[in-house]
């Protein structure tokens, strides 16, 4: 009827924060409907503007059978990710209501991410760029100094357990640079890329110089990096994790490093987080970490707000995709 007002959705971003800093923008979202974000909600002091929601969206917020209570008027959960470890699925499913993620989003920023780290360690920029300020190259008597050994990626062996978007992409980067390519996948499929190798865990594990983990965490992969496993890597092998913390055994990965039995890791996520200062890695000699950043170019995040759109307007539309539920 002409005149009448077209009802707006409700929709409320919970954890904002991590994603928008204040460096890129959100009116994809502002325009879908009445939209609000908080940098950050508790279960115990939600603003009524969140329990009046009809669209939540959540990064990390935690959705199960007793935050659901407070949210009477939800229809649709959007994951600000692409993994969901903080969805209760069934809990949703029992109230009728739908919930999507955001997939791709981040694909080149973790690739960026994981090759940074190799390149930190085999380069040794971090310790040269520090030698450097503290004066020893200008005691030089020659024209460069060299007191740890700069290794070539090519022809060194990457071990990649998972091989979807990002452990595919990996490969290709890999590849790129001479290296030889092996990996271990569920499906025992290779993506059609003829130059990575099929392998299983074991030969994985003895085989490859870097090993990088693109699996996600379940009950099968949950401390896949245990001390078994770190056992039969070389003792000169890099482990790379930019995937989930629990996807190792840190007491086990600790004591590796410790005692010599790997030589690196560089880990982007860890069990908890964020840490607990006396976490044992942190200080680690052998062990870089970096706060659970791989994934948050800013590139990245600007397309992870459009994914959230994308997938609130196919909600409104009566075609919501990317289901979880």
């Amino acid at each position: 009827m002409e005149g009448t007002e077209v009802k707006r959705v409700k929709i409320v971003f919970l954890d904002a924060y991590t994603t928008n800093p204040g460096d890129i923008a959100f009116e994809e979202l502002a325009a879908l409907g009445d939209f609000t974000c908080f940098d950050r909600v508790s279960v115990d002091d939600l603003p009524t503007e969140a329990t009046n929601a009809e669209v939540i969206i959540t990064n990390k917020f935690k959705i199960d059978t007793d935050s659901l209570a407070l949210f009477p008027l939800l229809k649709y959960v959007v994951v600000a990710a692409t993994g969901y470890n903080n969805i209760d699925i069934a809990a949703l499913q029992r109230q009728g209501i739908t919930a999507s993620n955001v997939r791709g989003y981040s694909t080149d920023s973790v690739v960026q991410h994981v090759f940074s780290g190799i390149f930190h360690y085999f380069n040794r920029i971090d310790h040269y760029n520090q030698q450097v300020k503290t004066g020893r190259w200008s005691k030089q008597a020659d024209f460069c100094f060299f007191d740890h050994s700069i290794e070539e990626l090519a022809d060194k062996t990457i071990g990649i357990i998972g091989l979807g978007t990002i452990g595919s992409r990996v490969a290709v980067v890999a590849n790129a640079l001479g290296m030889n390519v092996i990996a271990y996948s569920h499906s025992n499929n290779n993506r059609g890329l003829d130059f990575v190798t099929l392998v299983t865990l074991d030969t994985l594990f003895v085989t490859a110089d870097i090993i990088s983990l693109h699996c996600p965490l379940n009950d099968s992969t949950k401390e896949i990096i245990n001390k078994s496993t770190l056992a039969i890597m070389k003792n000169t092998a890099l482990l790379i994790n930019t995937g989930r913390g629990g996807l190792i055994d840190e007491r086990a990965l600790f004591y590796a490093l410790d005692h010599g039995v790997i030589a690196a890791a560089a880990l982007d996520v860890l069990i908890d987080e964020p840490p607990h200062i006396t976490n044992p890695l942190i200080n680690h000699v052998r062990c870089i970490i970096t706060p659970h950043i791989a994934w948050a170019s800013k590139q990245a995040r600007q397309r992870l707000v459009t994914g959230l759109a994308v997938n609130i307007q196919s909600y409104i539309d009566g075609n919501p995709i990317n289901l979880i539920t």
